[in-house]
């Protein structure tokens, strides 16, 4: 059975809607619940593929999972069946989900061993998950990596604090290295460390299981190894990337739309680098209002050369919001180039804009110059395959502002990162309904 978006574009949209918990750290926090036996409530769990996935996958473990109510669930990792990861289920379950890596490094830390089956997910290369196996071996594991059963057996029966220096500010290596490290002997220190809010937010859960993990926010963490972690209660921050893609559709879209409970003082500088594109918001109380507006017009640099936007590490802007950028500079009034730096391959959608009648030259894997339209010509509605997550709410932004009918396919990649997206779109007037 084929899912599909159809989606009647050019309306205005009008109304409040609230961003879902944060994938990105969903995935971190849910990990942790295997670092203690006690009970951990976690709240603002966004409903989404990859997410119950990994609930699921932890129940699967023996983890008492209780669902509390549709965004609160509570956790015990009292008994876990240490079998289960060698069985064909977790071969299978653990191998289609690419924050299934994040369960090593609590794993570790409480057994001393883990078995992962080779990881899968989106395809952004194979060195991605590096940084997190030269962590955990700079803290005494060893891998051994089974090519008939494609398992990497990890021992760990010994981990010892060190001094890491990470490869990369990788989000996800530095949670699952910090995860393996507060309950190891004696101190490590991790230097180029990621800092996302996310991972300020793990930090802080761990702290108050009883963890001693100081510099939190910093490129630099210090962790005092400790005997043992007890329960606490979290709530989630709202999505940033959410939060970053409703700014956007309503400038793209002509719309009013206010965007509740956005946590202001956690999103950087990614307001900042909507109001460069042109595009009025304002702070209400703890909310994003924005304004109708007819147009918005690029800002240029000081002596007049072209606007540039490109991701990096936080507190840079992140990668995730470059495709959404890009999609919204379409009907601005001037240029601007697109620079996404930190991955390969991820401009590649923009041909699927072009045939809506976008004006971008693609100038290799990681560079796009969008010439705006200021809203002078209106993009038309096609049919559109998704390619990945974020690059399909952007095709879907697009098509919310183009004129006439488009169909989106594969809106399962939507759907791993987006919650309900289709109903909550409907509540701001978009004529969008799968078929």
């Amino acid at each position: 059975m084929v899912n599909a978006f159809e989606i009647q574009g050019g309306k205005p949209l009008k109304g409040e809607i609230t961003p879902q918990g944060a994938k990105n750290e969903a995935l971190q926090i849910l990990s942790a619940v295997l670092l203690t036996e006690e009970k951990i409530t976690i709240s603002n769990i966004p409903d989404i593929k990859d997410v119950n996935k990994l609930i699921e996958l932890l129940g699967d473990m023996g983890v008492i999972v209780n669902r509390v109510n549709e965004d609160t669930y509570t956790f015990e990792a009292k008994d876990i069946d240490q079998d289960f990861f060698q069985s064909e289920a977790f071969k299978s379950k653990g191998g289609g989900l690419r924050g299934s890596i994040m369960i090593v490094g609590p794993l570790l830390a409480r057994f001393g061993k883990a078995s992962i089956p080779k990881p899968g997910g989106d395809k952004i290369g194979r060195r991605r998950l590096d940084t997190h196996f030269l962590g955990f071996e700079k803290l005494g594991a060893q891998f051994n990596y089974n090519p008939e059963d494609g398992f990497y057996n990890v021992d760990a029966s010994n981990l010892t604090g060190t001094y890491i220096l990470l490869d990369e500010a990788s989000v996800t290596g530095t949670a699952n290295i910090v995860m393996a490290a507060v309950l190891a002997k004696g101190v490590t220190t991790i230097y180029n460390a990621a800092c996302e809010p996310y991972l300020q937010q793990l930090c802080k859960m761990l702290n108050r299981m009883g963890a001693k993990i100081s510099g939190i926010g910093s490129n630099l963490l210090t962790i005092e190894g400790v005997e043992r972690l007890g329960g606490t209660e979290h709530r989630m921050l709202p999505d940033m990337i959410e939060i970053g893609s409703f700014i956007g559709l309503a400038a793209m879209t002509g719309s009013e739309i206010t965007i509740k409970n956005v946590h202001y003082q956690e999103l950087g500088m990614i307001p900042d680098v909507f109001r460069r594109l042109g595009i009025k918001l304002e702070l209400r109380g703890d909310d994003i209002y924005i304004p109708a507006q007819e147009h918005y017009e690029i800002e240029t640099f000081i002596d007049g050369s072209i606007m540039t936007i490109a991701d990096a590490p936080w507190p840079g802007f992140t990668p995730d919001l470059l495709s959404i950028v890009l999609v919204v500079a379409i009907q601005a009034k001037g240029s601007v180039l697109i620079h996404q730096k930190m991955f390969e391959s991820r401009l590649f959608f923009v041909d699927k804009l072009l045939d809506m009648g976008a004006q971008i030259i693609l100038c290799d894997p990681h560079r796009a110059t969008v010439i705006g339209l200021d809203k002078q010509v209106q993009l038309r509605g096609i049919s559109m395959t998704s390619p990945d997550i974020r690059a399909g709410v952007s095709l879907l932004i697009a098509a919310l502002s183009a004129q006439g009918k488009s169909t989106i396919y594969n809106i399962e990649q939507i759907e791993r990162g987006y919650q309900h997206i289709d109903k909550r779109l409907q509540a701001l007037g978009a004529d969008i309904k799968r078929i």
